[in-house]
């Protein structure tokens, strides 16, 4: 029993070939997979069969949002409006309270870290701010 499983043992070590320096073990790379957004695009760039005029699919899409949004549809509309225009920038409102509440906490971390031995600047107590509220910089700079 122990000497057939020597030999199996060594049946596999012998399968084993070492590469030689520089030598890929998969030439060809790991297996191309195509991403959903991949499939999307090339399933959408073919002709629709259907369509009299020959157009492709997108084109055909296209025409029917357009005439949805045409017709009074709000939400094809801005899907339109998105794609050709890019979404519009949101606004914030900084209330004085708001205001105030990123104060102390610029505040507060300035004073933390001077009490610590490693004093900092507004700017850099902001950028610290920021890593945790995002708006912090736009509205305080």
């Amino acid at each position: 029993m122990a000497q057939s499983k020597q030999t199996a043992e060594n049946k596999r070590l012998a399968n084993l070939k070492p590469f030689k320096p520089g030598q890929s073990g998969n030439p060809n790379g790991r297996p191309k997979s195509i991403t959903l957004s991949e499939a999307y695009r090339k399933m959408l760039a073919t002709v629709d069969d259907t369509d009299p005029e020959k157009r492709t699919r997108a084109e055909v899409l296209a025409e029917q949002m357009y005439v949805k949004a045409k017709a009074g549809d709000v939400p094809a509309l801005r899907e339109i409006a998105d794609r050709v225009e890019g979404k519009p920038r949101q606004t914030l409102a900084l209330t004085v309270e708001k205001r105030e509440q990123l104060e102390q906490a610029i505040s507060g971390i300035m004073r933390d870290s001077e009490s610590a031995g490693a004093p900092c600047s507004r700017a850099e107590a902001i950028a610290a701010l920021s890593l945790f509220k995002p708006e912090a910089s736009d509205l305080l700079n």
